[in-house]
């Protein structure tokens, strides 16, 4: 027994935020335009010239333009809940460092390894959709010289030829990527403005040229030749083109002022997106019929069915600016992810050395490139593109799920810095400045009241609902993370029951009434419990607005299309969570920087005493001061 609780206190405990946390070895040198457009051109080039042939050719048809509009919505709930925790937590990682602080370590893990995958996953994909656009000037001449002075790889799941192109300027842009974060996105800059530029040329020659046949043709499936099934599906692989925002969060350890300048890049990277994925869809579908449509390089080679092989180059020029930008912000964001995990001890120490000239991860650096390269080589795009948004999506999840969590989380267990007590009531009296304190109104009084919050109500019953059975005995903050965790199971049930026993539900039969009423219920039920509580309003910095409303809302969307994707896509995620689990339990849990004997008690306690930023120095006296020296030396040891 007592082993069963040491291990659950070691994959339980949560991150230590120190009183700086704006300290790094890294270099804070991003602007906001900086990192607006690093999300903007790392989403527009993997989601643009990457997904779209896919989704637009075999998944949902015409119907894409409302996939991409779907999975926008998606990103910018999933988006608002990234800046709150962006701008209070500006460290490398992401969502990966946000659940450490509010969920725990194993959880932490899970993410980390899954956003590795990810970008692992980007950067051969967005590589094997830049050498298709390269190839694409030339006619297929690369190709065609491959297959014949090379061969055939008759392989399941592997591409038809080895991608030399795709290889080599992964390893190129690798060694710039190495030479510094400002340089790498000074470049990305500037690639991110022609991209812009040629969208906005293919938006308005696409639909300069538009055949509406395309939409109306019966005889081809219409509008919507997949249905609507096709719509949702496309919309949860889409959902992998919004993973540029969380490039944002990810460069915070390096931006210059993270509380201001990552929730309105991300919002401004988000909403850009958004719009341009939209227009450049619609152009594309009515172009051409999408049974035509290119997997490779969809744009280029749709323009050149139409007769306008001068726009064909021209658009493969700029493709390849597009997606040279979407590469940069691949090979950007995954060797930070690396180096958060490494310097917390959950991957190995030395893929968190910092050169000291450059102030980059150049060993994360180095072994993404590596990685990523070698799955261009021999990957096909279809493959990867199936398997990138699973990851992504699950993340997302969590990130709302955290941020659900962190808002109901007593005062004195928050990691981050509160307002002061007093500072609701001096807003308030700033809104009337030229009216005498002495002299105010009692209903001005009670609006002042109204506005202020204190510390101690955070997570606690609101004063209507004080009575509550059961809910009033209950610990603050525990009755929320238990709803915000039964509402997660009932949103995945009542998914599962809507998106694959539709038929059922359709013809009522007894059994799916009942189960959707129950997983309804539940949902509602749980999302109550969040409702009835106080909620803090109180942070220094961004925080999502109509809580908790959208970080709900945005639980199930991911949810639904995480429970839309291939079955195959769920195997090899298992697979690869299974190689995690031997580095975690292997390595990363036993040399993981919590791994003290403070860590223990860390889950339990919370940051006793801290009231704020919840420093190593306060825990360590409250601790001393509730348990004997040598249970704190050996807290699995049996008394």
């Amino acid at each position: 027994m007592a082993s069963a609780l040491k291990l659950l206190g070691k994959v339980t405990r949560k991150k230590i935020l120190h009183d700086d946390v704006m300290d790094t070895p890294l270099r804070r040198c991003l602007s906001t335009f900086d990192l607006t457009l690093l999300g903007v051109g790392h989403m527009i080039g993997s989601g643009l010239f990457v997904l779209t042939g896919t989704v637009v050719r075999n998944v949902a048809g015409p119907g894409a333009v409302l996939s991409y509009l779907l999975a926008g919505v998606a990103a910018i709930f999933s988006s608002l809940c990234y800046a709150e925790f962006g701008s209070r937590v500006p460290k490398a990682g992401s969502a990966y460092t946000y659940t450490y602080v509010t969920i725990g370590e194993l959880c932490a893990f899970i993410i980390g390894w899954n956003i590795i995958l990810e970008h692992w996953l980007g950067i051969a994909a967005v590589a094997r959709a830049w050498s298709g656009s390269f190839d694409a000037i030339f006619s297929g001449a690369v190709r065609n010289a491959t297959l014949t002075h090379i061969g055939h790889i008759e392989v399941e799941w592997l591409s038809e030829y080895p991608d030399v192109v795709a290889f080599c300027v992964v390893l190129a842009l690798t060694v710039f990527i190495a030479c510094g974060a400002k340089a790498s996105v000074s470049v990305n800059t500037v690639f991110t403005v022609i991209n812009l530029t040629v969208i906005m040329a293919i938006i308005l020659a696409g639909l300069s040229m538009a055949e509406t046949d395309n939409w109306t043709n019966s005889g081809h499936g219409g509008f919507l030749p997949y249905g609507f099934t096709g719509v949702f599906a496309g919309a949860a692989t889409c959902f992998y083109a919004y993973i540029g925002f969380e490039g944002i969060a990810t460069a915070g350890e390096e931006a210059e002022n993270p509380s201001k300048s990552i929730p309105i890049a991300t919002g401004l990277a988000v909403g850009v997106t958004t719009v341009l994925y939209f227009g450049s869809s619609v152009a594309l579908t009515l172009l051409v019929p999408y049974y035509d449509v290119d997997l490779a390089a969809p744009f280029p080679t749709a323009f050149a069915q139409r007769g306008l092989n001068w726009a064909r180059v021209i658009i493969a020029v700029g493709t390849m600016f597009g997606i040279s930008s979407s590469l940069i912000g691949a090979l950007f964001s995954m060797p930070r992810s690396i180096y958060a995990m490494a310097s917390d001890g959950l991957l190995f120490r030395c893929l968190s050395h910092v050169h000291p000239s450059t102030q980059t991860p150049l060993a994360a650096i180095l072994i993404s490139g590596v990685a990523g390269s070698s799955m261009a080589l021999v990957v096909e795009i279809d493959v990867l593109v199936e398997f990138l948004s699973i990851g992504t999506l699950m993340s997302f999840t969590i990130v709302a799920a955290s941020v659900l969590i962190l808002r109901y989380q007593p005062a004195n267990q928050c990691p981050f810095e509160l307002r002061p007590e007093d500072e609701g009531r001096e807003d308030a009296t700033r809104d009337d400045p030229g009216k005498d304190d002495v002299e105010e109104s009692d209903s001005d009084r009670k609006r002042i009241l109204k506005k202020s919050q204190s510390h101690d109500d955070i997570g606690k019953l609101r004063k209507t609902f004080a009575s509550l059975p059961v809910l009033k005995d209950v610990t603050p903050g525990v009755a929320t993370g238990s709803a915000v965790f039964v509402m997660a199971l009932f949103m995945v049930a009542f998914n599962l029951l809507v998106l694959h026993e539709y038929e059922a539900l359709a013809h009522a039969r007894w059994w799916s009434i009942i189960c959707l009423v129950v997983f309804s219920a539940g949902i509602i039920a749980s999302f109550g419990v969040l409702l009835v509580h106080e909620t803090n309003r109180m942070y220094l910095t961004f925080q999502v607005p109509f809580v908790p409303f959208i970080p709900s809302l945005s639980m199930f969307i991911n949810i639904a299309m995480m429970l839309k994707l291939n079955y195959l896509t769920w195997i090899r995620l298992a697979v690869w969570m299974t190689l995690g689990f031997f580095v975690y339990f292997g390595y990363g849990m036993w040399h993981s920087a919590e791994n003290k004997p403070l860590s223990a008690y860390s889950h339990i306690v919370s940051y006793a005493g801290s009231g704020s930023a919840g420093s190593l120095t306060k825990m360590d006296e409250s601790l001393h001061q509730q348990q004997p020296k040598n249970e704190i030396e050996d807290p699995g040891k049996n008394d």
